[in-house]
């Protein structure tokens, strides 16, 4: 998972230099009828921090992001935003929100949405037009700056929508699958922004299904199951934390077989072999000899450590959710 490095260029962030948590949340309980959707979270995302919430519909991540926005009232413990509890003034001012939902103005023109949000925000007059500038050029829509924002790419109407968000300089952002729908280009250059504002000491808390981006751009996991926080950590921490020992084995062959006999634990795929093998050495050698004896050509292997799915499928006993349409 990726590590937390100095600055880089764009939008100044409100939590660099500062050294309280961006978020703390202690106990944190609300129950729906007989139903727990928190249960005693505690959560800690310090400035600069971008942590990934992770878990099957209903475990708890929509409750806990509402609550953090002063959305939901909790029954028993607290949330603290830089150091100031949820739902106060200093609190809101220093809170960004991203939803899944493109919340911007279709008919106004992107430097329109920039500016009403500007205000909505509460930014100075006196910084107002600057603030517009640098989120046109952080975003890289400068050249789109007087069209409407409903005739924008799906990926630059995401850009726009980060953008609205965080005019205000928040300490600490909360995203909803910020990348849903995109194709690969558009998911960069949102994770490229997202990257930039964690480096500017913008703390960011995303809720998501995007695993492999989380582990190559996330600082830390959280996994959530019943209103709980089942674990956190880096993937490599989680699997030590859950003995996950065996890694995924893939063997690609040269054509089809007709036909082969392999040891237990690996399926036939195709042209493809899948397993898992505890030890690489003597179960790699056993599954290649069965190979060699069928008569068959090799002509590709993989052997990766356990990945964040199979934490995750560890952790909860649950296939990752599928992503939302």
């Amino acid at each position: 998972m990726a590590a937390n490095p100095g600055a880089a260029g764009g939008l100044e962030g409100a939590g660099a230099g500062v050294n309280r948590p961006a978020l703390e949340v202690a106990g944190a309980s609300r129950r729906f009828g007989d139903t727990p959707a928190l249960d005693g979270v505690d959560l800690s995302v310090a400035p600069g921090e971008w942590v990934a919430l992770l878990g099957a519909n209903g475990a708890g991540k929509t409750t806990l992001m509402r609550a953090i926005a002063d959305r939901v009232a909790l029954d028993a413990g607290s949330i603290r935003l830089a150091g100031n509890p949820a739902g106060s003034p200093e609190a809101r001012e220093r809170l960004g929100i991203v939803p899944q939902r493109i919340a911007i103005y279709p008919h106004l023109s992107v430097r329109e949405n920039l500016a009403v949000f500007a205000r909505i925000h509460g930014v100075p007059p006196a910084r107002l037009q600057e603030r517009v500038s640098e989120a046109l050029d952080w975003t890289r829509l400068e050249d789109r700056a007087s069209d409407a924002a409903g005739t924008l790419s799906g990926g630059m109407q995401r850009r726009l929508n980060i953008a609205c968000g965080i005019l205000h300089e928040p300490a600490l952002v909360l995203m909803d699958e910020p990348t849903v729908g995109l194709d690969v280009p558009s998911r960069e250059q949102i994770h490229r922004l997202l990257s930039d504002l964690r480096h500017r000491g913008v703390a960011i808390l995303e809720s998501t299904h995007e695993l492999e981006t989380v582990e190559a751009s996330c600082d830390r996991v959280l996994i959530m199951r019943a209103g709980q926080v089942l674990a956190s950590g880096t993937v490599g921490q989680l699997a030590q934390a859950g003995r996950l020992t065996r890694h995924r084995c893939r063997v690609t062959l040269a054509s089809e077989p007709a036909g082969v006999q392999l040891p237990a634990g690996f399926r036939l795929h195709g042209r493809r072999i899948e397993g898992q093998v505890a030890s690489i050495a003597a179960d790699l050698a056993t599954l290649l000899e069965a190979i060699s004896d069928a008569g068959l050509e090799v002509v590709e292997v993989s052997v990766d450590p356990p990945d964040l799915e199979d934490v995750f499928v560890h952790f909860t006993g649950e296939p990752v959710a599928e992503r939302p349409s």
